[in-house]
């Protein structure tokens, strides 16, 4: 009898999802978002839930939950009730690196989240202050090895991607910098132009109006592949640095036991909204490409990631502020 019973329950549920992503969403939906207004990953949350709000005729609000590594606003989505009502905006910051620079967390990212979509890609860059003699990556490597540990090199902080970066070439070129952290990419990208420090690697948002006053030299992107916004840029890999393959992306994450059907629906409206010309045209006003994606290409971009930074961070040995 109690099979019998138990038989009837998990038929009873699957009949269900699908009938509750039928009638998803009845009520507002909010994105928690881990870092303060007018960033990547806040514009991302306000672009895609605008245009979620007019699919669907129900309000999507975005909630910033800035501090503690991005801990606050992932701990609370994964902790939020899995009916589809609360998602998050992460970086791959908070999926793929956070895990490896950090020895005890409040969520625990395969556990915890389910992956939806991928959402925007923005451009980190290897720049040079106007006035610094570096014109090629090479000669950054060549100065680099004639004076290991003192060619300074800003990033936004200690443990941000544009550090791992930092530390996956010197380990590719059996070099070392001398890593200056800053409070954010903007002070960053402020003391590369007035010439406080001699080379940086930033968002290619943080760099842009420098590049273009002349105070700041691009000598490549950190991609593998070229930014399609400015692909007059080469990458590091182009310029001999091996491997090298990071960028500052975000993507949209719901509780772990969400109904897959549910999943599915957002997953679905997001690929399309992504893909509209006039949501990739307000993206690229900041420098960012959409990247449209299904949630298991999510999932194998955090899963190759996370392996490969922990690696950096061990061998770099890399500490968080």
């Amino acid at each position: 009898m109690a099979s019998i019973v138990g038989i009837v329950v998990a038929l009873a549920a699957l009949w269900a999802a699908p009938a509750q992503a039928q009638n998803y969403p009845s009520k507002a939906i909010h994105v928690l978002v881990p870092y303060a207004p007018g960033g990547i990953t806040d514009i991302a949350a306000r672009i895609l839930g605008a245009k979620l709000t007019e699919a669907w005729g129900q309000q999507v609000v975005v909630e910033n939950k800035p501090g503690g590594n991005g801990f606050i606003a992932m701990t609370a989505a994964a902790k939020a009730a899995a009916d589809g009502y609360t998602l998050v905006m992460a970086t791959g910051g908070d999926v793929a690196i956070n895990p490896g620079l950090f020895k005890e967390m409040p969520y625990d990212v395969e556990r915890d989240l389910a992956p939806i979509a991928m959402v925007s890609d923005a451009p980190l860059v290897l720049a040079a202050h106007g006035a610094a003699p570096y014109k090629t990556v090479a000669e950054v490597i060549a100065a680099a090895k004639a004076q290991p540990g003192r060619l300074s090199v800003a990033t936004p902080g200690n443990g941000s991607v544009n550090q791992i970066v930092l530390e996956w070439m010197a380990l590719n070129t059996g070099t070392r910098f001398q890593h200056i952290p800053y409070k954010g990419g903007a002070p960053a990208g402020a003391a590369l132009a007035a010439g406080d420090i001699p080379l940086g690697i930033l968002a290619s948002s943080s760099v842009a109006p420098h590049v273009k006053s002349g105070r700041v030299r691009v000598l490549a992107v950190t991609m593998a592949k070229r930014s399609k916004l400015i692909p007059d840029w080469p990458t590091l890999q182009e310029e001999g640095v091996k491997e090298v393959d990071a960028s500052n992306w975000t993507a949209l994450f719901a509780p772990k036991a969400t109904p897959q059907a549910i999943i599915d629906k957002i997953s679905a409206e997001t690929l399309k909204i992504l893909n509209l010309a006039d949501v990739k045209e307000r993206f690229a006003g900041g420098g960012v490409e959409t990247i449209p994606s299904s949630a298991a290409e999510l999932d194998a971009r955090v899963k190759r990631e996370a392996e490969h930074f922990k690696l950096i961070i061990q061998k770099a040995n890399i500490r968080p502020d």
